[in-house]
């Protein structure tokens, strides 16, 4: 049994299959007089394996031809069925962007890691990522994507856009947010947080005096790294503090490693936000079962190899 095989019969297992394909089956064509929509659990499972090896719509139609392995995940028959083409999963991909199924997809994940009792809702950790886009302009309208924009970190500059998230102190994300690259990480900490923490960790880029201070009045501990200036440096015991904080706050940085290290969301595929963040919502709610595979099938999944 190869790694992939392994990988996709885990994830097979854990996914809420019946929860998603009842969310999304109102929204699904209808079998009528003219061309015959395939299941809607094969189109699930094609659009999934896009997320997990990073593929385009026309990729995906020629690896579930040429791969076993992921036909026998999606449920494809060669010989018996037609194989979905590259229209087909387009389609489908603009019908989860549409209706913002995605976020349902994403909502509906985070509930069964609730009811499974997999979530702390005791503490949050708030991060950030860039994710690149094209900077060139040599396309059909001679321009970069107007909804991108380019910082700076470090001595580079980035253009694309950057995606927040709020986990919890296992690394699990529950809330999901995508803006320019130019925006300050620390304008979108409102929204990343649920309401119910007790603690909250992040990098000395959330740190701000006026925030410990209004967290501490409503008995929240403010566990952000503190930012040192040029003319007041960080002294030995707060970089220390500040090293000890991160042991729980690089916890944070887990689910960016499972999307940009093994499924390759390095760079954006669509022109846009609003369709990256769709792709991204999807992501991070795979990446959420992902993490907890071990502890979802010990809890009563099967995993059929």
């Amino acid at each position: 049994m190869t790694r992939r095989e392994r990988f996709l019969a885990e994830m097979g297992a854990v996914i809420p299959w019946a929860r998603l394909v009842a969310l999304i089956e109102p929204y699904y064509p209808k079998a009528s007089q003219g061309r015959q929509p395939l299941g809607l659990e094969k189109m699930l499972r094609i659009y999934f394996l896009q997320q997990w090896f990073n593929l385009s719509d026309p990729q995906a139609e020629d690896a579930i031809c040429d791969s076993e392995s992921m036909r026998r995940f999606a449920r494809v028959e060669l010989g018996d069925e037609v194989v979905p083409d590259e229209s087909t999963i387009l389609r489908f991909r603009h019908l989860l962007e549409c209706y913002r199924l995605t976020q349902t997809i994403f909502d509906a994940v985070h509930g069964l890691l609730e009811e499974r009792r997999l979530l702390l809702r005791s503490g949050t950790i708030v991060d950030a990522t860039i994710i690149a886009a094209p900077s060139s302009t040599k396309n059909a309208t001679a321009s970069r994507d107007p909804e991108m924009k380019q910082t700076r970190k470090g001595r580079n500059w980035h253009f694309g856009m950057k995606l927040h998230i709020g986990a919890d102190p296992r690394g699990m994300v529950h809330t999901v947010i995508a803006t320019d690259a130019a925006a300050a990480d620390i304008t979108e900490l409102p929204d990343l947080l649920h309401g119910r923490e007790r603690v909250i960790f992040g990098d000395q880029v959330y740190w701000k005096e006026a925030d410990r201070q209004a967290f501490a009045a409503r008995g929240v501990r403010y566990r952000i790294n503190r930012r040192p200036t040029s003319s007041r440096p960080l002294s030995a015991r707060w970089r220390m503090i500040d090293r000890v904080r991160s042991r729980t706050r690089a916890c944070g940085e887990h689910p960016f490693r499972v999307l940009k290290q093994l499924w390759g969301f390095t760079k954006v595929r669509y022109r846009g936000l609003a369709k990256n963040l769709a792709r991204a919502q999807t992501m991070f709610a795979l990446a959420n079962l992902y993490q907890l595979r071990r502890e979802l099938l010990s809890a009563g999944a099967r995993c059929v190899l």
